[in-house]
């Protein structure tokens, strides 16, 4: 399994347009294949960085899961309304592999 996550930095101006981008794949990422984390906003602190988290199986699904993305109406609605609108000012992508058992013994 690996977790994916997304660092935006935003326009601090425009957060109600990210929570609605966030909502929006808050549909589309599971219904394509991506078991959703979460996507988290500025609250306290920083005004610029926020996030999403998904993790996917490997590389292979996540590029099956891309494609469906990028066919789903709702998923090509939310990249033209964030090419249209231009709240994201940066995205970056790191790629994590989970190396710890929090559920194991000693």
């Amino acid at each position: 399994m690996l977790t994916c996550i997304i660092r935006y930095h935003i326009d601090p101006t425009k957060k109600a347009d990210f929570a609605r981008y966030a909502r929006n794949w808050g549909t589309a990422i599971p219904r394509c294949g991506a078991d959703l984390v979460g996507y988290y906003a500025p609250h306290e602190g920083s005004s610029t960085l926020a996030y999403g988290i998904y993790n996917i199986a490997d590389l292979a699904a996540y590029e099956a899961y891309r494609a469906r993305l990028a066919d789903d109406p709702l998923g090509r609605e939310n990249y033209d309304f964030a090419m249209r609108e231009k709240f994201l000012l940066r995205e970056d992508r790191t790629w994590l592999k989970c190396v710890s058992d929090p559920g194991a013994d000693g």
